[in-house]
């Protein structure tokens, strides 16, 4: 496929995009209607001032990668609401180069950011990764350096998984069994320690039990008759 190939591909997927029905055509088709303009030179108008925002605008570091995630976030939704599972695919191959890239970039990124036009090469290798071709960034990149590397390594990595999960759940259980021990151990975690008693709340004594002593019969009064 030629270069010229390239371009006719690029055009008749983005005039399919334009003639869809989505939130950015509804959008350029209220601008063609209040400026008369067609929404075709709408949109390559767009992209110009989009080019040339990434050359030499401010905050190009976010646009760039608004545009290397919004379009192929959007497109990976419809890939999973359809029942067509090559979409899927592609999208899961763009998105596995996508993290690689973001990986590599964080190391990198504090040497390469001040070089000029960085934003803008950024941004058309993404574009590229996301081009409607069948040799687009992300099918050459995955079968020529993420493929080969993880096939070459896939055995390593499953057994460092495996160690890294038995080790994990070993320091939960161990974990857990210290965390009851303790809170078994220690009592005032289930009852509340009891205030001392001071001699004046001290409880009165009862009074004694034993037996009154008898009572002493009543002197017996002389009776006066009248």
């Amino acid at each position: 496929m030629g270069l010229s190939d390239v371009f006719t591909s690029i055009k008749d997927r983005a005039e399919k995009f334009l003639n869809e029905k989505n939130v950015v055509t509804d959008f350029l088709g209220k601008l063609e209607e209040k400026t008369g303009i067609k929404k075709k030179i709408i949109a390559v108008g767009a992209v110009s001032l989009t080019g040339l925002y990434l050359v030499y605008g401010y905050g190009a570091a976010l646009l760039c990668n608004l545009i290397g995630f919004v379009y192929p976030a959007y497109f990976s939704i419809k890939a999973i609401e359809s029942l067509n599972k090559e979409d899927d695919t592609k999208w899961l191959t763009y998105w596995v180069v996508y993290g690689v890239f973001s990986l590599g970039e964080f190391f990198s990124d504090i040497f390469l950011y001040w070089f000029p036009f960085y934003y803008a090469a950024k941004c058309v290798f993404l574009l590229w990764c996301m081009a409607p071709v069948s040799w687009n960034g992300s099918q050459v990149i995955y079968s020529r350096v993420v493929r080969p590397v993880f096939l070459r390594h896939e055995a390593t990595v499953d057994g460092m998984v495996s160690d890294l999960s038995g080790k994990a759940m070993n320091a939960a259980e161990s974990l857990t069994r210290e965390v009851l021990s303790t809170l078994v151990k220690n009592k005032s975690f289930f009852s509340p320690p009891v205030p001392p008693v001071s001699q004046a709340e001290a409880p009165k004594s009862l009074p004694s039990t034993a037996p009154a002593a008898s009572l002493q019969p009543e002197e017996q009064r002389p009776l006066f008759l009248g």
